[in-house]
């Protein structure tokens, strides 16, 4: 190609960039360009606490903020966050956020805070029907609130922070105990009598701290939990911290627990990628005793070792810029969810952030249900984004 011509083609090219449209946006969504805010200058406003608000167009939540033009993939044409369930008055629906496919129901779990989940008192699950959602969505009600059923569970279930599955059958919680009643994993029946079965509560026979989040690693089908000291910063534990705040992971065939990771302040949310071969622990150090900027609010990628099991190769994968990363949920796509001060932070597969579900409030976890629904859980409401995008987990 002559000089001539190839002056041309960069003409062209060049052209095209100045004259190129803007991507169309779904309504409920709003295109935020890193390069408007990178820099605020003398006089800019700057955040000075972790759970402050990043919104720089000023929209009004719930809306999709696209900060890199691929979370289009992820939005449908018709694209719409909404409320679904509410209770100004109680903060029922927290964490361990579970769909059913065979009853097409979102379990989940009230707060893990004082005064719902203290030293006197376990906080509640309950479950919603999705069936009767997406009723309610095709009807056009203006105000979705659709029923919230309590489970009626025994005492061996104390304060769940975390849960996953179904796990053949069942849903796999993770408690942080009470008192001196142990954290452990429990398996519970979705249906009535919703019957328990605990699966594992000590490690070689010291208590855990207290437990936090779970996943079941997809090729072994082993249980992978994080435990921190949370439930001891919380007041609701009376015995002292046994162990370091590790990840861990139980052989439910054995009963064999493997410590897998350490050197964290808060361990907090898992999930695994890339069929199991990458896991990604989030650290919320910066909400421990005492809130400290300086702490950690990372997520952190591993290698899974396909023998021992254990992580190694620890990276950064993102940090996160409002709260900490809680709940962690990945889909087929290898895309990374995690519930934030602000509603759910989306990164790709390579750790780019792009693109938030901006609630406008805390949420600390979100599920995947069928027919492309993310059902978030924002403590004392529940919302529906329209996605697309499946989970990765494997039920059973």
């Amino acid at each position: 190609m002559n000089l001539h011509a190839l002056w041309i083609v960069v003409l062209a090219v060049v052209q095209h960039g100045l004259t190129a449209s803007p991507p169309v946006v779904p309504s409920q969504s709003v295109l935020v360009e890193p390069l408007t805010f990178a820099v605020l200058g003398a006089n800019g406003t700057f955040r000075s606490q972790p759970s402050a608000l990043f919104n720089p167009t000023n929209a009004t939540p719930p809306f999709f903020q696209i900060f890199d033009e691929s979370f289009l993939a992820l939005l449908p044409q018709q694209a719409f966050i909404k409320q679904v369930a509410a209770n100004a008055t109680f903060p029922f629906a927290f964490e361990a956020p579970i769909f059913d496919p065979s009853t097409n129901e979102v379990f989940f779990a009230s707060s893990v805070f004082p005064p719902e989940s203290s030293l006197n008192h376990t906080n509640r699950i309950s479950k919603i029907s999705m069936t009767q959602v997406e009723q309610a969505l095709k009807s056009g009600e203006a105000n979705i609130n659709v029923p919230v059923t309590t489970l009626d569970l025994p005492a061996t279930v104390q304060i769940t922070n975390g849960g996953t599955g179904p796990f053949k059958g069942s849903l796999l919680l993770a408690t942080r105990g009470r008192g001196t009643l142990p954290s452990s994993l429990v398996l519970v029946n979705p249906r009535s009598p919703f019957n328990t079965t605990v699966l594992v509560d000590n490690f070689f026979g010291r208590q855990f701290n207290s437990m936090n989040d779970v996943k079941v690693h997809p090729p072994s089908g082993r249980i992978f939990f994080t435990d921190p000291g949370l439930g001891f910063i919380a007041g609701q534990k009376t015995t002292p911290p046994e162990l370091p705040a590790q990840v861990y992971s139980f052989n439910p065939a054995t009963g064999l627990v493997q410590t897998v990771a350490d050197q964290f302040v808060i361990p907090n949310g898992i999930a695994f990628g890339d069929g199991g071969k990458i896991a990604f622990i989030g650290d919320a150090g910066v909400f421990a005793a005492v809130t400290d900027q300086t702490q950690p609010a990372t997520i952190y990628a591993y290698d899974v070792d396909p023998e021992s099991f254990t992580f190694s190769n620890r990276r950064i994968f993102a940090f996160v810029d409002t709260g900490i990363p809680d709940g962690i949920q990945v889909d087929t796509e290898g895309n990374v969810f995690a519930g934030t001060a602000d509603g759910v932070t989306v990164w790709n597969k390579n750790g780019i952030l792009i693109g938030k579900i901006f609630i406008g409030e805390n949420v600390a976890n979100m599920a995947f249900a069928e027919g492309g629904r993310l059902v978030i859980l924002a403590n004392t409401s529940i919302f529906v984004a329209s996605v697309k995008a499946t989970s990765n987990l494997v039920v059973s």
